[in-house]
């Protein structure tokens, strides 16, 4: 599939068929997050993979958005260390380049996914802190719940010369 193609298909899955991801599918994920860039190369990204059933039926109790996690084979979540920044508070825009580069690769893996976001609701992070056992130093930024989609969405074409300006506003 052609970049364009996988930009163009990208979209918000939250129905999931009942099929497993594949161990190779989840590294195809994992290993496209990893490849995003970061401030100073700090890669100040942790993933916690959640597969347990149990676990991903008690998303929707802390998550509002979320409730497709309960039906859905997998979800990872995308946390920063803050310990491993370079330049502080660059591990929100690092960590959300990680998560984008996953969405493109679900799709390119054959995979639906949907981006959750946690923070900045604090309540959100204090409850998947908890839960997921994160240290002090460990933010949760974004729940991404994928899986192969019981539907496939029609690719999109969001393209708007209005928003765009040149050289100033």
């Amino acid at each position: 599939m052609e970049f364009k193609d996988v930009v163009r298909m990208r979209r918000s899955v939250r129905k999931f068929t009942e099929e497993p991801v594949t161990e190779e599918q989840l590294a195809a994920l994992l290993e496209a997050a990893m490849a995003a860039p970061s401030a100073g190369n700090a890669q100040p990204w942790r993933f916690i993979v959640v597969d347990d059933k149990d676990t991903l039926a008690a998303v929707p109790a802390i998550h509002p958005y979320a409730a497709m996690a309960a039906s859905a084979p997998l979800a990872v979540l995308v946390c920063g260390d803050l310990s491993a920044e370079k330049y502080p508070g660059f591990w929100v825009q690092d960590c959300a380049a990680a998560v984008q580069n996953m969405l493109l690769a679900a799709v390119d893996a054959g995979l639906g996914a949907v981006w959750t976001g946690i923070y900045p609701e604090q309540e959100r992070v204090r409850q998947f802190s908890a839960t997921f056992g994160l240290p002090e130093h460990v933010v949760p930024l974004a729940l991404v719940v994928a899986g192969h989609a019981a539907k496939t969405p029609a690719p999109g074409g969001r393209f708007d010369a209005a928003k765009v300006r040149r050289n100033r506003w």
